[in-house]
């Protein structure tokens, strides 16, 4: 089967939607599928699968570009069709389901509307173009043959398949070895004798990155790990206390040591569909501490975590001390996040046949 990813984001930017195309290509492609990837034009080098769209900068957010058009006539012959930006390569994809008859999917990763503010600069003029931007997202969702996400809220007029992206099981795994020198700091807290807290993500407003250096501040005798870039990275360094070092983003090969390494990973996100690094994060033999919010409060319960009320500093501590002194079985907890199957859920989506 042919099938074609048409993303607004990929490489060389880093984020989760980025490494779910990785990942599921990586595995369809082993089950015998060709799958072609079409994204913006950029400093990445295409393999013979990888098919550039024309893009130009982003002016709000230099991690993505902005992507043109490219001519449908130049694309392979697709059985599939699947979605993963609303963008124009969403819509260019959604265009060539619709000329030539693919089946059309669409997988909602990112409520776009929760980053509004950051290129806006206003609440206000954020909360009207974010009303205008979900009437048109659910217009353009409702064109889908099948709309799938990680969880069943999504802020959508549509009723999704319920789709996990995926944990890939046999990179994300417990490190007996991976509590070593490369994340010591320089004074404070050492490796030895000091827990280690940590967080790995963008660095955005609505992942409440702050409330993190609040927790920092309150426990100096933690060290605290946060790996990520965003536009907001700048200030919260500003801010940090001395217990806490920033990482830019990791490459993938290295994720697994670090969240293995951490005895706690923490976040006060609002804005995740699942919190894919959470569950890795899990798989590595690591709990984690949460908000009480979606998708955490379906993701994250007493077997691989504990879960705290967003802005309650007190509560953010109980948790993370509940996660230090419990033993969990965390990579049991989130087996069933397997990006095995989802591979199976994808591949029956797509209509292949035994």
């Amino acid at each position: 089967m042919n099938i074609g990813f048409f993303t607004d984001s990929y490489f060389p930017g880093i984020d989760g939607v980025t490494y779910t195309i990785q990942a599921w290509r990586d595995r369809l492609e082993a089950r015998g599928h060709d799958v072609y990837v079409v994204y913006p034009a950029s400093s990445h080098e295409p393999d013979d699968h990888e098919i550039p769209v024309p893009s130009l900068p982003n002016p709000f957010y230099k991690q993505y570009r902005l992507p043109l058009y490219r001519r449908l006539s130049t694309l392979p012959d697709l059985d599939v069709v699947h979605c993963h930006g609303p963008a124009s390569t969403g819509l260019m994809g959604l265009r060539y389901a619709k000329r030539y008859g693919a089946t059309s999917v669409y997988t909602h990763h990112t409520p776009v509307e929760d980053y509004f503010v950051q290129g806006l600069k206003s609440e206000r003029l954020a909360a009207l173009a974010g009303r205008a931007y979900v009437a048109y997202e659910n217009r353009f969702l409702n064109a889908f043959d099948c709309v799938t996400a990680s969880t069943s809220r999504i802020r959508r007029d549509v009723e999704p398949y319920r789709l996990p992206v995926g944990i890939e099981m046999d990179r994300f795994r417990p490190s007996a070895d991976a509590r070593v020198a490369a994340l010591a700091t320089d004074g404070g807290p050492t490796a030895a004798d000091a827990p280690v807290v940590g967080y790995s993500g963008r660095m955005t407003h609505k992942k409440n990155v702050d409330e993190i250096l609040r927790l920092a501040e309150r426990l100096p005798d933690v060290r605290f790990e946060l790996v990520g870039e965003g536009p907001v990275r700048a200030e919260l360094e500003a801010d940090a206390p001395a217990n806490v070092r920033f990482h830019d983003f990791l490459p993938r090969e290295e994720l697994p040591d670090f969240y293995a390494a951490l005895d706690v990973f923490v976040t006060a996100s609002t804005c995740d569909t699942l919190g894919l690094s959470t569950l890795e994060a899990n798989a590595c033999g690591t709990p984690v501490a949460a908000a009480d919010v979606a998708p955490f409060d379906e993701t994250i319960g007493p077997e691989n975590g504990a879960r705290f009320a967003l802005r309650d500093l007190d509560d953010m501590e109980r948790a993370v001390r509940d996660c230090l002194g419990g033993d969990r079985d965390t990579r049991a907890a989130v087996e069933r996040f397997s990006v095995s199957e989802t591979i199976d859920e994808l591949e029956s989506i797509y209509g292949v046949t035994a």
